[in-house]
C-alpha cells in the first residue's frame, strides 16, 4: 500500500509540474484530469471512496467547463507541447524546485505516519467517510448548492460567449 500511495502522490507532483510548466490550455487540461485522478486516489488510499468520487465528478465538470472556455480563447494551430524546449525547461526548473523544497522538510516524514481512516475499524460505528459525507450535505449543502449554480452558470457564460462566429460575442474583427 505504501508502494502505491508513493506513485499516486508521484504522480499529483508531475501532474502538477506538468500543468504548471505548459503555456498551452489543451495539455494543462489533460494534466489537470491526471491530477484530479491521482488527488483521488490518494483520497481512496487513506479511506475516503466516496468523497473521492464525488470531488472526481465535480472536479472532471468544472474542467469541461474550463477546458471549453480555454480552447475557445486560445485556438492556436501549433500548441506547444511537453517536448518543446521551453516547456521541458520549465518543467525541469519546477521538477528541481520541488525537490529542493522536499528535500528541506524530509525529516518529518515516516511511512508509519501514513495511517487511513479506517486504521481503528474496531472503534467506529460508521465507515470514516459516511461521516464525512453527511457532515457536507447536512452543515455545507447551501455551499454545495452554490457551487453547481456557479458552474452551470459558467457553463452559459461559456456558450454564450463561444456560440458562433456572427453572433457570439469572441469573434474576428
Amino acid at each position: 500500500m505504501t508502494y502505491i500511495m508513493s506513485l499516486l502522490l508521484i504522480g499529483l507532483v508531475l501532474g502538477l509540474v506538468a500543468v504548471a510548466s505548459n503555456p498551452s490550455p489543451y495539455f494543462a487540461a489533460l494534466g489537470l484530469v491526471v491530477v484530479a485522478g491521482m488527488g483521488c486516489g490518494v483520497l481512496v488510499g487513506h479511506g475516503g471512496p466516496f468523497l473521492s468520487l464525488v470531488l472526481f465528478l465535480i472536479y472532471l465538470g468544472g474542467m469541461l467547463v474550463v477546458f471549453a472556455y480555454s480552447a475557445a480563447l486560445a485556438a492556436e494551430p501549433y500548441p506547444e507541447s511537453w517536448g518543446s524546449r521551453p516547456v521541458a525547461a520549465y518543467m525541469v526548473l519546477y521538477a528541481v524546485a520541488v525537490g529542493v523544497v522536499s528535500g528541506f522538510f524530509w525529516g518529518g516524514w515516516y511511512e508509519a505516519s501514513w495511517v487511513s481512516v479506517d486504521e481503528f475499524g474496531g472503534f467506529l460505528v460508521v465507515r470514516g467517510d459516511v461521516g464525512g459525507v453527511a457532515l457536507m450535505y447536512s452543515a455545507g449543502g447551501g455551499m454545495l448548492v452554490i457551487g453547481a449554480w456557479v458552474l452551470l452558470l459558467t457553463l452559459f457564460v461559456v456558450l454564450e460567449l463561444t456560440r458562433g462566429l456572427s453572433r457570439g460575442a469572441l469573434r474576428v474583427v
